[in-house]
């Protein structure tokens, strides 16, 4: 079995509503996204030959994911009164809903999706909230 991995980071906030703890406020983390790619083959022809697939590919849709929520406010869908997010879309602020509570165990399984949309082979995704605390998500 071959492996890749790649990795990239963003900067968000975020809040667990409903939870009893320091997570109910909005904090931030400097979350890392770690991703690995596997195959049993290599590519046998052309520009690829001798790769299971090219890095820039991979590292370019690991970076494309941690872009599109790099310093924006992370919340679920329905966590915030309807006045609240305009009040902060008003003022300009990035916004960004989601369909689920941002946990990095939540976080992992969607990245792990989009990336398996694209077709590019991934096994295993990491979010990482901390230097020392992350969530794995894979299809056994």
């Amino acid at each position: 079995m071959y492996r890749l991995k790649t990795s990239a980071a963003f900067d968000s906030a975020h809040f667990l509503k409903g939870y009893e703890g320091k997570c109910a406020n909005i904090h931030g983390h400097c979350w890392k996204i770690e991703a690995e790619f596997s195959g049993e083959s290599l590519q046998q022809i052309g520009q690829e030959r001798g790769m299971l697939t090219d890095f820039s590919i991979i590292k370019k849709a690991v970076r494309a994911l941690a872009d599109s929520l790099d310093h924006t406010l992370i919340f679920e869908e329905g966590s915030l009164k309807d006045a609240t997010v305009k009040a902060l879309d008003d003022e300009g602020f990035k916004l960004t809903p989601v369909p689920f509570r941002p946990t990095a165990e939540n976080f992992a399984r969607f990245f792990f999706e989009r990336l398996n949309e694209q077709g590019l082979g991934v096994s295993l995704v990491r979010v990482y909230e901390t230097q020392e605390n992350c969530a794995e998500y894979e299809v056994d």
